[in-house]
């Protein structure tokens, strides 16, 4: 592939669909090729063995027993060299470095670009109706030893309409396969996907949705991701490309779906229809949420490419992931933004760490500049829109801590918070069911909320200037000595 070069702010996103994306990563040398492998345990066991490494290969797998040959499952593709290819960098950026390119590039001036309907498109390849609709003949897989199913939609996204203000939601929602005709589409209180349904049911009709479940990367990221009310994110994917997204619309239900999707799914969600979903390894690194009754989508066309490609983004947990990768580079800039838009002055650095799943830890780094500045800031970054679902802790330190780094970012903690005047807690605040910590009780009542610690691990504003220096240089000298004797750490 030739790679982009120069400034971080020259972005080029060189891809339109998956297999697209594809020919750019195995450009870079990071496809391997799988053949034989089972969905019942083999890939699975796959995912465990490479999701957790950042350098790990992107792994497309073919020849799938059970299944037409042809079809296909691909999975990681956020790693490597190719996770700044697939927003459009070059690839010597370091992954903070990606973060900072895209909140310059991507959201210092957001824009969007409308998604325009064409007339066909290869994911008309293949209309499946009435009888022929079949999901079980695609192989999804069984990612974790303890799922309850078989989950067809990891990395996919789900597109509804709200019925009153006529606008498009694109959101990640994970769907298990329960029969030939109807799989799984859990949908979280709170998400513009569960306002859609809740509208719908008010008004006692089902909700009409597109589930689509090979697509653009890019789409899949913004899916999982907090998009402003009322804005479409297949809108938000124009506006990154500079060009509209090409969309068919479903024959059942209108709605639109990009004309380069691999499988879609298309049908309606029903008030009174419910199937036991889960349980599912989660987020979190636990099965949290348990086997519950919930909404299916009840299938009426399937729409797929030939030799179709299943996108696979299963969480791992217990530490990061390609989940927790990608949405680390993402979040960290939209948080920024977010704190930004709130007139919050010179915030300097935002990580959302991979530990914690980029949602329950963050680490911000200001310059102070007047008293309960440090407060404003965690307050804020513990409840605006890309940090408020299922965070736990956020830490604000000083502008000479990189809080992409855990030692760091702990070891100011440590040394400048004071467990007794710098912790504030914030209550009932919008959560998952994926928390583990949310206790029985409460999750049977229906209560997913937790609570927000706020750190204030600054130097303390009013006597900053008489804190204790600290031992080691600045920035510029540790480049220097790295530049100077950093041979002596060559291996021999």
């Amino acid at each position: 592939m030739d790679t982009l070069s120069g400034s971080n702010t020259a972005p080029g996103i060189t891809y339109d669909d998956l297999r697209q994306w594809l020919i750019q990563a195995d450009r870079l040398g990071e496809v391997r090729v799988v053949k034989g492998a089972s969905w019942e345990k083999d890939i699975g066991m796959a995912a465990e063995a490479i999701l957790r490494e950042d350098d790990s290969p992107c792994v497309v797998f073919e020849d799938i027993p059970g299944v037409p040959k042809g079809f296909r499952v691909l999975m990681n593709v956020f790693a490597g060299r190719r996770r700044n290819m697939t927003l459009g960098f070059a690839d010597h950026l370091t992954k903070t470095e990606l973060s900072e390119a895209y909140y310059d590039t991507y959201l210092r001036e957001p824009k969007t670009i409308p998604h325009k309907i064409v007339a066909d498109g290869p994911v008309l390849e293949n209309v499946l109706t009435g009888d022929a609709i079949d999901v079980t003949k695609f192989p999804a897989p069984v990612w974790h030893p303890d799922d309850g199913g078989r989950y067809i939609g990891t990395g996919t996204y789900s597109v509804t309409m709200d019925p009153e203000e006529k606008w498009y939601n694109c959101g990640a929602y994970r769907a298990m396969v329960h029969d030939k005709k109807s799989v799984g589409c859990l949908m979280v209180p709170g998400k513009h996907g569960h306002i859609h349904r809740e509208k719908y049911f008010a008004k006692g009709e089902p909700l009409p949705i597109v589930m689509v479940l090979g697509g653009d990367p890019l789409a899949f990221f913004f899916g999982g991701f907090e998009a402003p009310y009322g804005v479409c994110e297949l809108d938000i994917i124009g506006g990154l490309r500079g060009h509209a997204v090409e969309c068919v619309r479903g024959k059942v239900t209108g709605l639109p779906f990009p004309a380069h999707a691999e499988i879609v799914l298309e049908g309606y969600v029903h008030p009174d229809t419910r199937k036991v979903e889960g349980p599912f390894g989660e987020w979190t690194g636990y099965y949290a949420g348990g086997a519950t009754a919930c909404h299916v989508l009840d299938i009426k066309a399937i729409y797929h490419r030939n030799d179709p490609i299943i996108l696979g983004c299963p969480p791992m947990g217990g530490g990061p992931d390609e989940m927790a990768r990608y949405r680390s580079v993402l979040r960290s800039a939209m948080l920024k933004r977010n704190l930004q838009d709130a007139g919050v002055p010179d915030v300097q650095q935002v990580w959302c760490h991979e530990t914690g799943a980029t949602r329950m830890l963050h680490g911000i780094s200001i310059k102070q500049r007047y008293p309960g500045h440090a407060t404003q800031v965690g307050h804020l970054a513990a409840t605006v829109r890309s940090s408020a679902y299922a965070g736990k802790l956020v830490i604000v330190v000083d502008d000479d801590i990189d809080v992409s780094s855990l030692d760091q970012l702990i070891w100011a903690m440590v040394t400048r918070m004071d467990p007794a005047s710098s912790v504030d807690i914030i209550h009932n605040v919008w959560s998952s069911p994926a928390d583990p910590r949310i206790p029985p009780e409460q999750r049977a009542a229906g209560n997913i909320t937790n609570a927000r610690m706020v750190i204030d691990a600054t130097r303390p504003f009013h006597w900053r200037d008489k804190f204790p220096p600290v031992n080691f240089p600045g920035p510029e000298a540790v480049r220097e000595a790295k530049e100077k004797f950093g041979w002596l750490m060559d291996k021999r």
